[in-house]
């Protein structure tokens, strides 16, 4: 697992299906160093045998260039080590690869040398740091230099290693075009597939990651609905006896004004810890699909607003009804709806300032019903607007940042039925959040029960 920090809180999310690019970089230069040490041991086998004698320039020219390599090898190692100019790192790697391979193709034939391969390995090596552009920019520079080492040698301005056949490397143009243009369509021919292959494991290990990252924060979801199911019932009895001890205690006729609002006191944050545990309940419950019926969303808004008025919410913050007397018909679950309107008021008067009011309002157009609760708060910054509906973000000082999860899950789940919901700036001032469901008429009426 990885282990990051993300808001303070230690972040245990899976570790990333597609590796970063520094361990792309580290496993390119391990391969690079292997191979360059099978180079090295096959050139000192030859040494060995009495090659040096027969081919003396040549094989020095193989000795310089796998130094060259282990050099830069160490290079490529200390930069990675330092973390930075990564990007430009794997590019160098690309370019000092190709210059490589062209050292091997001059002292092992030239035009007709069977190393051309490896500039088909580099355009793998660009495919894996880079992804589709490495590979094409590693395909480029292998058949330019290939074809600038067939120039050279046709022309004369490099002449063949001395100690080899002049044979080999002298060729006529007509018998130049054939190995450029075979060995350019083979060096094409593998960038692009290795660049096509990246690109697909790149989109593929983006959906992979993602579905991780979901498939773990359910998990997590599961384990708090475990956690919160337990406290639940641990909580909420002892908060019903408090609660119900200090009404009690309230009613009392030798009780002072002052005792009083001390037990108001209570009994409001008794109730706001019993609305935290809902909350938390109704966040990691399981769930379970909307279902799709005609529901009268404005009366589900008047009710809200009376339930919210006759329970005390926000003594000092008055909750009115703004929207048709009639019925407005939309098409969604009408129970989960009430919940992110009875949501969005607790929340509303949560945010607004004393002798402000919050405004539930309903509007039905054509195919569409707008639902929208106003406060008269400081609003939410453009900033905020991303995270609002994240779970535990929350911009006050009290609260658990629940409540706007648990409509953002609900409106989520309404969304094949077309519902949407968006956050703005009130008329007034203060934010408004507004809540759009899919509405047709005509068919709604006729599956409305009587």
């Amino acid at each position: 697992m990885e282990l990051g920090i993300r808001g303070g809180v230690q972040d245990h999310r899976p570790y990333a299906v597609q590796h970063s690019l520094v361990t792309r970089l580290a496993w390119t230069t391990g391969l690079r160093l292997s191979f360059l040490v099978l180079l090295l041991g096959a050139t000192a086998t030859l040494y060995l045998r009495g090659a040096l004698e027969q081919y003396p320039v040549s094989l020095r020219i193989v000795f310089l260039t796998i130094c060259v390599g282990f050099s830069a090898a160490a290079i490529y190692a200390l930069v990675l080590r330092s973390g930075r100019s990564l990007l430009s790192l794997a590019w160098w790697q690309i370019a000092v690869d190709q210059v490589t391979w062209t050292a091997i193709v001059y002292v092992t034939g030239g035009p007709s040398s069977g190393a051309t391969s490896f500039y088909g390995l580099t355009c793998l090596v660009g495919a894996v740091l880079v992804g589709l552009r490495g590979a094409a920019v590693a395909g480029a520079l292998g058949v330019g230099m290939y074809a600038l080492l067939c120039v050279a040698l046709h022309t004369g301005w490099l002449p063949p290693p001395s100690d080899q056949a002049a044979t080999g490397y002298v060729l006529g143009t007509q018998d130049l075009l054939y190995p450029l243009l075979v060995n350019a369509l083979g060096v094409a021919c593998v960038a692009l597939l290795a660049g096509y292959l990246a690109e697909r494991l790149r989109l593929t290990g983006g959906a992979l990651q993602a579905a991780t990252l979901r498939a773990y924060e359910a998990e997590q979801l599961a384990v708090l609905g475990r956690i919160a199911a337990g406290l639940a019932h641990e909580i909420r009895n002892p908060l019903g006896s408090i609660t119900g001890a200090i009404d009690m205690l309230r009613e009392g006729s030798a009780i002072s004004e002052e005792d009083r609002r001390l037990c108001d006191i209570v009994r409001r944050e008794a109730g706001r810890l019993n609305e935290l545990v809902g909350d938390m309940l109704d966040l990691a419950k399981p769930r379970r699909p909307p279902r799709a019926e005609a529901t009268d969303v404005s009366a589900l808004a008047r009710e809200v607003v009376a339930l919210a008025i006759n329970a005390g919410r926000g003594s000092d913050v008055a909750v009115r009804y703004d929207g048709p007397s009639g019925s407005a018909l939309a098409r969604c679950d009408a129970g989960q709806i009430r919940q992110v309107l009875w949501n969005l008021v607790r929340n509303a008067i949560q945010a607004s300032f004393a002798g402000s009011t919050v405004v539930v309002g309903v509007r039905q157009e054509s195919g569409v019903v707008t639902l929208w609760v106003d406060d008269q708060g400081p609003g939410v910054a453009a900033a905020e607007e991303e995270r609002i509906f994240e779970d535990f973000f929350t911009t006050r000082t009290k609260g658990a940042g629940l409540g706007l999860a648990v409509v953002r899950r609900i409106i989520d789940d309404h969304a094949p039925m077309g519902a949407a919901i968006v956050v703005k700036r009130a008329p007034g001032g203060g934010a408004s959040f507004r809540v759009t469901l899919s509405s047709d008429v005509a068919r709604l009426r006729k599956s409305v029960r009587p």
